[in-house]
């Protein structure tokens, strides 16, 4: 019975963070203007949010790249099985409630249904999340020296301090992850062996993925490069955003936007979708810019729109790609009986 309660906290916890940021979603939603925020979402127009689920499209292949350049051969069919496993990981993270790492595993699960192997496809994925953690932090950084440049007094602000707890996190997360990297498996090995030879084979070939995608320096430069490359192009969403409302802002302005709000989604990383957490951070940083607080929700209830109608399809597609998989299972059993 007390083994029970743990494992019902744990089912509950997401499902609690996920109820506790759509109150606080709402409540300042309807504290700043219901009608002012949705006004100006809305303001955006069909073919402008068609726009936007484009740029979505563009930016799920980018980071789809960013993760095969770690494990060649490059082909089209591999690029599609890798942009596709990462929408699955976005759709996931965004629109389920799970956290980001439910993401991760989902989206390896879903390369997996496309014929990748298990240890590549969570080994690749480990090292393709640690380039992107570090990609943040310099994009971070980078939004922090615009910010100084463009607003020199907003240093010593709550927002500010907000950012560098973001980068701690981050830092920490990739710092474990390379950590991982380098020692854990290895040392999971003997304690596989020890309770369960089966794992020990599976912890042995996600090592020695691993240890091969590092001995190529290149291959992580490029997946480096593309994931920088990725947070530059979110923040180019939200300049397109701003752009199709009628608030224009310099495209640096929107990197200084992008990197503080990225860098309070890392704080927030076990918030499923950081439900809330967003659209604060928009309320907040939007009047620092000159805009009223209101389009900064509308930004942020824009981008929470594209990624439900990029996750429908995304999804369902996932989901399909499962029932094939358990059917063809269930298939070869039935033969292999009869």
């Amino acid at each position: 019975m007390s083994a029970a309660i743990p494992r019902r906290s744990a089912r509950m916890g997401p499902i609690v963070a996920v109820l506790t940021g759509i109150g606080a979603a709402a409540y300042l939603i309807f504290r700043v203007g219901f009608q002012s925020i949705f006004d100006a979402a809305l303001s955006v127009g069909w073919a402008g949010f068609a726009l936007l689920c484009f740029y979505g499209l563009t930016n799920f292949m980018l980071l789809g790249f960013a993760w095969l350049a770690l494990v060649p051969p490059y082909t089209v069919a591999r690029a599609a099985t890798f942009g596709w496993g990462r929408a699955v990981r976005d759709c996931v993270g965004d629109v389920l409630p799970f956290s980001q790492f439910g993401g991760m595993v989902i989206g390896g699960r879903a390369v997996i249904l496309r014929g990748v192997s298990g240890s590549m496809a969570f080994g690749s994925t480990i090292v393709d999340v640690t380039l992107e953690m570090v990609a943040q932090i310099v994009f971070i950084f980078s939004g922090l020296a615009i910010l100084s440049v463009q607003l020199p007094d907003i240093g010593h602000t709550p927002m500010v301090k907000a950012t560098a707890m973001g980068v701690a996190v981050a830092l920490i997360l990739a710092t474990l992850f390379v950590a991982i990297q380098r020692h854990g498996f290895a040392f999971l090995q003997p304690i596989a062996r020890r309770l369960l030879p089966a794992a020990e084979a599976k912890a042995g070939g996600l090592d020695c993925t691993v240890n091969n995608i590092h001995a190529h320096p290149l291959r992580l430069a490029v997946g480096f490069g593309l994931h920088l490359l990725g947070w530059i192009s979110a923040a180019f969403g939200t300049w397109l955003a701003l752009l199709l409302i009628d608030h224009p802002l310099p495209f640096l302005s929107a990197i200084a936007i992008e990197s503080l709000l990225c860098a309070a989604r890392s704080a927030a990383v076990f918030i499923p979708a950081a439900i809330g957490v967003q659209e604060a951070g928009y309320a907040v940083v939007a009047p620092l810019f000159g805009l009223p607080a209101e389009i900064g929700i509308a930004i942020s209830l824009l981008k929470r729109a594209r990624e439900a109608a990029l996750a429908i399809p995304v999804l369902l597609s996932w989901q399909i790609a499962e029932g094939r998989t358990a059917f063809r299972r269930r298939e070869t059993n039935w033969q292999g009986s009869s």
